[in-house]
C-alpha cells in the first residue's frame, strides 16, 4: 500500500467518526435539542425516501415494454411487506430481491 493510500483511507475514517461523533458532542444531553434539529429528525426521512423514489423511477420506460411493470411489482412487494411486518430493512431487501427475480428471469 502506497503512502497516498493510506493517507486517504486515514483521511475517510477520520470524517466518518467525526461525522458520527459530532452531533453527540454538539447536543449533549444537559440541554435539550433545539427544536429545529428535532423537526428535521421528523422530516429527513420521508424526505430522503420520497427522493429516493423519484431518483430510482426517473429512468423508466414507461411507454416502451414492459411499461415499468417490474418497479410498480417491486414498490408494491416493498409496500406490502412494510405494512406486514413492520421492519424497514426486511421491507427494502424483499422488495429489492422481488424486483432483482422480476427483471433477471420474468421481463427479460
Amino acid at each position: 500500500m502506497s503512502f497516498e493510500e493510506a493517507v486517504t483511507i486515514a483521511l475517510c475514517a477520520l470524517a466518518t467518526i467525526l461525522t458520527r461523533a459530532v452531533p453527540f458532542l454538539v447536543f449533549s444531553g444537559r440541554k435539550p435539542t433545539p427544536p429545529y434539529v428535532r423537526y428535521l429528525g421528523d422530516a429527513l426521512p420521508a424526505a430522503i425516501f420520497a427522493m429516493l423514489v423519484v431518483y430510482c423511477l426517473k429512468d423508466v420506460a414507461w411507454l416502451a415494454a414492459p411499461y415499468g411493470l417490474p418497479e410498480l411489482l417491486g414498490m408494491a412487494a416493498t409496500a406490502a411487506l412494510h405494512l406486514w411486518l413492520r421492519q424497514f430493512l426486511l421491507s427494502i431487501a424483499g422488495g429489492t430481491g422481488f424486483y432483482m427475480l422480476l427483471v433477471q428471469f420474468v421481463f427479460k
